[in-house]
């Protein structure tokens, strides 16, 4: 008689541009992923919707468990970073570097020179993310103050610094093709 046997599920991880039918599964993971900023449910629709070209969802097994909102600069070759969420069941994977590097190599994203975000000094995490993605793709990572905590902020909030990363066409193909 055979014995049991049992075989592990693997695990599947799908990066994709989102559908509008993303956006409450997207609000909520960010809601999840504290200390992020919430935005309305209504406008993760709007993101997923209208900027599924520079925005990316990660699924784990059909769950949606990573979120990068971008755009590209009006008038800029750049890259905005708005938000990245990691749900607490995908951390440690190295998902936040995976899906910026997913969406750098876009053809949406081709005419981008540098990356942007904006971080307060306190997030150690975003700190991390951006430091980690800059060597991993041999850009150049500089921060000054940009939304200044009371000239912007009228003091509710800290100060975002604009943090810019220039991205390297040649390095990102060779990250592309690994």
């Amino acid at each position: 008689m055979p014995k049991d046997s049992f075989t592990p599920r693997k695990d599947t991880l799908v990066l994709r541009k989102p559908e509008s039918t993303d956006g409450a599964a997207i609000w909520e993971l960010v809601r999840a992923c504290k200390p992020l900023d919430e935005n309305s449910m209504y406008c993760n629709l709007v993101q997923a919707e209208h900027f599924r070209d520079t925005c990316v969802v990660a699924e784990l097994n059909g769950e949606v468990v990573g979120w990068i909102s971008g755009h590209m600069i009006p008038n800029q070759d750049a890259f905005f970073v708005w938000q990245v969420a990691v749900s607490a069941k995908a951390r440690g994977l190295g998902l936040g570097r995976k899906m910026l590097t997913h969406l750098v190599n876009r053809d949406e994203c081709a005419e981008a020179e540098c990356l942007k975000t904006t971080i307060t000094e306190d997030n150690d995490a975003s700190w991390g993310l951006f430091r980690s993605f800059a060597r991993n793709l041999g850009g150049e990572l500089t921060d000054e103050p940009h939304y200044e905590k009371d000239v912007h902020f009228d003091g509710h909030h800290d100060t975002e610094h604009m943090v810019t990363i220039t991205l390297p066409r040649e390095e990102a193909e060779v990250l592309r093709a690994a």
